[in-house]
């Protein structure tokens, strides 16, 4: 079947004792809505959804499975059910809280904390494509991926992995501190017993190894995914997808351009995740957050005018806060996902 837009549920419609508020989001895998708990308090519910097996017209609730789809389609049920058993013993302030997940529709839905703020994604697609000017600034990505590391050891910590690291799965809060989101891909555990899962990605953002079957995945992966995020923070861009790297490697050169705005230490970091060969990249995410946090004193001067983009946003954060402005949205990155 080929990949399609499925119809959303209906606003006002209650399922599993939440009422849809709106769409916020939708890709090949899932649907999130915001929708109000029976206290009335706002939650983001994710409907397993998968575009390449299912369909689900307007108005209908249930969608329809081809036969020939109907165990991939279960398979995939029991493994998002398990993600959401497995995420709600997660608990960091870096990490989307998962909340509670239940069947209806014959389908899973997982309710997660719900918080204002924008993605990543969204801010480095804003401030991008401006010479001279760092896309975001050097101090802005040290402090927001030290964060992000801090929820992705404990993610770690509880044998999980998250395998779809990317600007669009980092938000940020209105307080300007960042969460991991859309944890499609952690059904794939650490545990060497567990079933061999290939999960979907993100092409530039995902490792080598989650090109081909049955490869070793570990916190090295996600490191991957890690380095690619913070370089489509430098270069506001996607790295090249990593199948294509051993033909004609075009992220040393886009690292090099990116070392008249940013440090020489911060440059290597982003290098050494993303080597092509797992064992040359960190082994694990408290060995790259150690080299993160070591000041670089060769860091280029940033004047007021460069510094005027996504910095002034993020130090406007607080005084943005207190006036009550509050804003949410979504952006797709231009890249194709694919499974």
């Amino acid at each position: 079947m080929a990949n399609q837009t499925n119809a959303p549920l209906p606003e006002g419609l209650e399922v599993g004792g939440y009422r849809i508020v709106r769409k916020i989001a939708s890709g090949g895998f899932s649907i999130v809505y915001l929708a109000d708990d029976p206290d009335g308090q706002p939650v983001a519910l994710k409907e397993y959804l998968p575009s390449s097996l299912v369909r689900r017209g307007p108005g209908e609730l249930v969608p329809s499975v081809a036969n020939e789809n109907q165990n991939t389609y279960r398979n995939g049920l029991k493994c998002f059910f398990e993600e959401g058993r497995a995420l709600a013993r997660v608990l960091h302030p870096n990490v989307v809280r998962v909340l509670n997940f239940f069947r209806a529709n014959d389908t899973v839905y997982m309710v997660m904390a719900y918080e204002r703020g924008r993605s990543l994604q969204e801010l480095i697609m804003r401030y991008r494509g401006k010479p001279g000017r760092e896309v975001v600034p050097e101090r802005h990505i040290r402090r927001i991926f030290s964060q992000v590391m801090n929820g992705l050891r404990e993610v770690h910590a509880n044998r999980l992995l998250h395998l779809d690291l990317k600007p669009a799965n980092v938000y940020l809060r209105q307080d300007g501190s960042p969460m991991l989101l859309d944890f499609g891909a952690a059904r794939q555990t650490l545990t060497i017993d567990a079933p061999k899962l290939f999960p979907m990605y993100t092409p530039g953002f995902a490792g080598p190894e989650l090109y081909r079957r049955n490869q070793q995945l570990g916190p090295w992966t996600d490191i991957y995914g890690l380095g690619a995020t913070m370089y489509a923070c430098m270069i506001g861009a996607p790295p090249q997808p990593a199948d294509q790297r051993g033909l004609h490697d075009k992220v040393d050169a886009a690292l090099a351009q990116a070392l008249k705005l940013y440090s020489q230490q911060l440059v290597d970091i982003v290098h050494w995740c993303l080597k092509q060969n797992p064992l040359e990249r960190p082994q694990s995410v408290f060995v790259l957050q150690r080299a993160l946090r070591e000041p670089a004193h060769d860091a280029p001067v940033t004047t007021p005018v460069q510094a005027a983009g996504f910095a002034r946003w993020i130090d406007g954060l607080a005084g943005r806060r207190r006036r009550a402005i509050r804003q949410d949205s979504t952006l797709m990155w231009p890249t194709q996902k694919a499974s």
